[in-house]
């Protein structure tokens, strides 16, 4: 078998590749759910599973509505069998638009409403301060009073073993984030509220695990970033990939046409 550790960011891109095509294809066929967003946190996703985590490690989704990318990752993983990506969002189905703890294994939190997922990674991460707990949340969700709740409470009790990763695709429903509720100076709001913050691309998979290896692996004292969480945020592109969803809202929560979808797989070939 792979050693999944080992692979190259090349490596690593095919997997993301494999991933979004079967995002639009779980999407096409169930006629419904979230691509622009699945699209921009595959990376990220695929980072997390193939070369970050250990089994000591627990990952919370707080966007839930891009779950098709968690599911593809984990069926890529082999930790759930590929063929129930065909029956998302089916009656019955684990694989529903939005994660269910009881239904699937390696589900850590059950998400619908945003901004909870954070807070539910936090109120674990005091709990289990031998592991790390990574959390995804996405720039819209950060319109949350309830995630700020959460910011405030996991710098209160330093938990440096905390690391939230932002999808800073810049959309969310209905239009761009700027437009529906301007986030400012995201960096400086978190240096604010005493959490560590790392700025990268989040397409770049270097720098993905790089910002990982910071935090785990401190090289000196210089470069230790201290008692308190961290967030990475990672700037992506919503809709990652096809371009004709790329930075398009319209593609926040529809799923593509038979024309649209062979023109989709086409721009992932």
């Amino acid at each position: 078998m792979m050693n999944m550790t080992k692979l190259s960011p090349s490596e690593l891109q095919e997997v993301s590749k494999k991933v979004r095509v079967d995002i639009i294809d779980m999407i096409y066929k169930a006629g419904s759910g979230h691509p622009g967003g699945s699209l921009s946190a595959t990376d990220i996703l695929v980072a997390l599973y193939f070369k970050i985590m250990d089994d000591s490690d627990h990952f919370f989704l707080s966007d839930g509505h891009v779950c098709p990318a968690l599911y593809s990752v984990m069926a890529e993983k082999g930790l759930i069998d590929k063929n129930l990506l065909s029956t998302y969002t089916e009656l019955g189905s684990v694989l529903q638009g939005h994660p269910e703890r009881t239904k699937l294994k390696g589900i850590m939190n059950t998400s619908g409403p945003l901004g909870l997922g954070l807070a539910q990674a936090a109120g674990f991460a005091v709990w289990n301060k031998d592991s790390y707990v990574f959390c995804m949340t996405s720039d819209g969700e950060h319109d949350e009073g309830n995630h700020w709740e959460a910011v405030n409470f996991a710098a209160k009790y330093h938990l440096s073993n905390l690391i939230q990763f932002v999808d800073r695709n810049k959309v969310q429903i209905e239009g761009t984030v700027e437009q529906i509720m301007p986030l400012g100076d995201l960096k400086k709001k978190y240096e604010g509220s005493n959490w560590n913050v790392i700025e990268i691309d989040g397409h770049n998979f270097e720098e993905i695990i790089e910002s990982v290896n910071k935090i785990k692996n401190p090289t000196s004292p210089s470069t230790s970033l201290g008692a308190r969480p961290t967030v990475i945020i990672a700037n992506t592109v919503f809709g990652k990939g096809i371009s004709f969803m790329e930075n398009n809202p319209d593609w926040h929560a529809r799923a593509p046409s038979a024309e649209e979808y062979q023109k989709a797989l086409s721009d992932l070939e």
